[in-house]
């Protein structure tokens, strides 16, 4: 065939392409490390000023009952697969030069969307594996990669316990800059860059406000009445909400904004001192404090603004809900835990969940059931874990159950398992049916 027919057939195509791009909503997708349920002031914060993030979330749906992991790895690794730790075996973190990260026989969301026609892309932490190329973004259904693999890393010379640990497209990179900076440069280019016959996924895991607690002086200035990590903390989630305010005017400068689905939230819950209020407990438990996440979604048009929703979602579901807008498929061999709740988010309707799973390890995990929770703790469930600490988490665990009513003590101060013991059965046979055939650690030694 000649290279004018070819020309030809490419230039009457093109606009059913773009009528086609046009059709599926660009989706962005947010994820800002160890921040407090209450940090930000759509969520009740009052220490730092978050005026970008508030108006997107005041213009959009805040989603108060957001579930997450305990901690990092497994909140990406449950976005990723819209499936629980249980099944993928990623309930801790996954840690330079660990031989282990997300299974290869995981289909990612990154590849769904890639199958649907999307450009995919992923500016800051991966935190899935690095061990072998197979494990990396580009490997994984991205088209783009930027950032850094590992959490913990020096925000302005992007090493970790003294190893490099920035990429571009899974290279080793050099570069000057705050890493929040760059993540959101890069964020940025790649919306104006974008390949316009395409629809794009944009995933921004930003390694704000993760420690180390490091940001550029003129962040501390605002917050001189605070002192020490509290200072910087509020520095460092300025610096965060900055970046998301140049990531929407990016999307607004090259035309997207309207058909852009945003979705916001925390990976996991706030470790102190950030502020879980009125959560109990923080980071790497599974008390509402370190698993609820701080979270909202925003599209002009489709999801209706200035609304709170109560109903219980797990990130879990943006799997099925993204691949089901992007119009891909849910065929596959491993079954999904997560839902579509699309509806959810725009017509009111109560969640799909009958249950939705809280998990620690197979032995340290929660169950809520409406506006009820039981919580379980039968041991240590750190295999990295020295055999002291070990000793200590379990002396410091909740033995037995506990059961809390969410919808009249959200600080799951009373334990009403006692008065409650035929909801307790009912709600612990349920947990056993998740737990029975959960996979253990993919953490090698």
């Amino acid at each position: 065939m000649s290279r004018r027919i070819l020309l030809l057939i490419a230039v009457l195509t093109m606009p059913s392409m773009l009528i086609a791009a046009e059709s599926k909503p660009n989706i962005v997708f947010l994820l800002v490390d160890d921040l407090g349920y209450a940090d930000c002031g759509f969520n009740g914060g009052k220490v730092t000023q978050t005026p970008q993030m508030d108006r997107l979330a005041k213009a959009g749906t805040v989603l108060e009952s957001h579930y997450v992991q305990p901690v990092c790895s497994p909140t990406r690794a449950a976005l990723m697969t819209g499936r629980y730790a249980t099944r993928t075996g990623v309930y801790q973190v996954v840690r330079p030069k660990a031989k282990w990260g997300l299974p290869l026989q995981e289909r990612t969301l990154a590849n769904a969307l890639h199958d649907a026609g999307y450009e995919t892309a992923i500016t800051g932490k991966w935190h899935l594996g690095d061990f072998d190329p197979a494990y990396l973004p580009t490997a994984r259904g991205f088209d783009h990669q930027y950032g850094h693999y590992f959490g913990a890393i020096d925000y302005f010379d992007h090493t970790r316990d003294g190893m490099d640990d920035w990429y571009r497209d899974d290279k080793p990179l050099k570069e000057e800059g705050y890493s929040t900076h760059l993540v959101a440069k890069e964020a940025c280019r790649l919306i104006a860059e974008r390949n316009k016959i395409k629809p794009l996924f944009l995933y921004v895991p930003f390694n704000g406000i993760h420690s180390p607690h490091q940001v550029p002086e003129k962040y501390l200035e605002p917050y001189s009445s605070l002192s020490g990590a509290k200072q910087k903390l509020a520095g460092m989630l300025a610096a965060v909400d900055e970046a998301v305010g140049q990531i929407i005017t990016a999307l607004e400068t090259a035309g997207m904004r309207e058909n852009t689905l945003i979705v916001f939230s925390s990976d996991n819950g706030g470790p102190a001192p950030t502020d879980n209020t009125p959560l109990k407990g923080y980071k790497g438990s599974i008390d509402e404090g370190g698993v609820r996440g701080c979270a909202f979604a925003n599209w002009p048009g489709h999801i209706p603004g200035g609304v709170r929703i109560k109903e219980s979602v797990h990130v879990i579901d943006w799997y099925p809900t993204f691949i089901k807008l992007a119009g891909g498929s849910l065929e596959q061999k491993l079954p999904i835990d997560g839902k579509d709740i699309w509806p959810v988010l725009t017509e009111g309707a109560h969640s799909s969940h009958e249950s939705i799973l809280c998990v620690k390890s197979p032995t340290s995990a929660a169950v809520r059931m409406g506006d009820w929770k039981l919580v379980i703790n039968d041991g240590p469930d750190d295999d990295n874990a020295t055999a002291k600490s070990k000793k200590k988490k379990a002396k410091a665990a909740v033995k037995g159950p506990a059961l809390y009513n969410l919808a009249t003590d959200i600080s799951e101060e009373q334990n009403l398992a006692d008065k409650e013991p035929n909801r307790v059965i009912a709600m612990r046979a349920k947990l056993q049916q998740w737990l029975k055939d959960a996979v253990p650690s993919g953490a090698k030694p």
